[in-house]
């Protein structure tokens, strides 16, 4: 049984930093792409970054760019979501997930929640004004 398990959470002023870690357990973590996604209240769960398994290739929704940086250890069997230059609108619950797709398809699905299998339970991120 797969389990992923977030960290790092919590309440930050805007134009603080923040750093999520995701920890992997139950498979071959060095073979799976993942995404970090979040929800805030009232909206649907969004896409915010994810990283291929060789670790090389990254990508980011608009909103984060520059700001969000996904990386992985292999070794740890984590990845984490550094988050820099917080703002209000980053408040959400931010969740880990495995992706279920072909890596040869990776670049062209990663942003969809239905590419992906197992789930952490979320941790909450909330950035005051």
């Amino acid at each position: 049984q797969v389990q992923l398990v977030e960290s790092g959470g919590g309440l930050v002023q805007a134009g603080g930093s923040l750093r999520l870690s995701c920890a992997a357990s139950g498979r071959t973590f060095s073979s799976d792409s993942m995404g970090w996604f979040r929800q805030a209240p009232g909206k649907e769960r969004e896409f915010v970054a994810a990283i291929h398994w060789i670790g090389t290739n990254t990508y980011y929704t608009d909103s984060v760019k520059g700001r969000f940086t996904i990386s992985r250890d292999n070794a740890k069997s984590t990845v984490f979501l550094q988050m820099n230059s917080l703002k209000p609108e980053d408040t959400a619950v931010y969740y880990c997930a495995t992706y279920i797709g072909s890596p040869r398809y990776f670049r062209s699905s990663y942003s969809y929640t239905e590419n992906y299998d197992y789930w952490g339970q979320g941790t909450q991120v909330t950035v005051s004004s």
